[in-house]
């Protein structure tokens, strides 16, 4: 018969000791998050206000910003403010928000990589066919199943979690609350959740990323065919995606793909998930993206001119 659980807090170990270590780290994820939120908010503000930016590349690029900001949002501002305290304290009811809420749009961030593969396969290798499969019905369409698809995802994991009894300790060797230092600390057997969670989580990072693989293989073998400037176009597209994708599956795979196991390199591979992509992906996509730069150039030289023409 398991123990029932008694656990009402968990506390983090964090990710840094020492208090002037921790300040300093303070004032650099301070940075890094403040240009996350900056980078994606401004790739939202185009995408949705300018006039020029309407193919389903830039629709899913706007949602993969949006997910970006909520995804850094659900650790980072935890994390920081934690860096002051000396006991770093969470609820067990803010514990299962917050693994909810990391995998939720951690799960939302795979499948939108994925959809965004696939409309660049389309655009590729069937572009007659392109406005057709890609229009803006079935832009939404997609977009409503990657929340769904996330939600269950989550669901199932916060199912998995709850369910188990916490007796103590309740001390977590992380920054966040995560499926695999939780089921460390449960007062049960966790060899079949663990499973689970492998064929839920560990799996659908595989499945996705072996789809990509795929796709961008297909994407390179129609390349062949098409003029020097075709194939320069559409491997500076690609290749920023290819980035993104590598940046963001191989640290999900790495963490869900094994048993309940946690290692030393977890809370730094975790933190390179949680805060590198959501910073970097505005500079991939915007950098080698010619039209989002000139849709940026383009909306802030018309917010001058409007202030200018209203203060006068």
């Amino acid at each position: 018969m398991e123990e029932p659980s008694n656990v009402t807090e968990f506390v983090f170990l964090g990710i840094l000791q020492g208090w002037k270590t921790q300040r300093v780290a303070f004032g650099f994820f301070l940075m890094l998050y403040f240009l996350t939120i900056l980078g994606n908010l401004l790739i939202v503000v185009t995408v949705n206000f300018s006039g020029h930016l309407t193919s389903p590349m830039y629709f899913f690029l706007s949602y993969l910003s949006f997910v970006d900001i909520c995804y850094s949002s659900t650790t980072t501002p935890k994390m920081m403010t934690d860096l002051f305290i000396k006991k770093k304290t969470i609820s067990f009811n803010g514990c299962m928000i917050q693994l909810f809420a990391v995998h939720f749009f951690g799960c939302s961030e795979i499948f939108l990589l994925t959809v965004m593969a696939y409309d660049h396969y389309v655009a590729i290798c069937r572009p007659l066919h392109y406005t057709v499969i890609m229009n803006c019905s079935k832009c939404q369409i997609l977009v409503l199943i990657i929340w769904i698809g996330a939600f269950l995802h989550s669901i199932i994991q916060i199912v998995l979690t709850i369910q188990l009894p916490f007796c103590g300790p309740n001390v977590i060797d992380h920054y966040f609350c995560d499926i695999h230092p939780l089921l460390k600390l449960a007062c049960s057997d966790t060899y079949a959740v663990g499973l689970m969670v492998v064929a839920n989580s560990g799996m659908i990072s595989l499945i996705a990323f072996f789809c990509l693989v795929i796709s961008y293989s297909v994407i390179l073998f129609t390349l062949r065919t098409q003029s020097a400037e075709g194939r320069r176009k559409a491997l500076s597209t690609c290749g920023s995606h290819v980035v993104a994708v590598l940046l963001f599956f191989v640290p999900c795979i790495y963490m869900y793909i094994r048993p309940t196991t946690t290692f030393r390199a977890d809370k730094l591979v975790t933190l390179f998930n949680t805060v590198m992509p959501p910073m970097l992906n505005p500079l991939i996509y915007t950098l080698r993206n010619s039209e989002v730069k000139k849709a940026v150039r383009k909306l802030w030289t018309e917010k001058i001119i409007f202030r200018e023409k209203y203060s006068e």
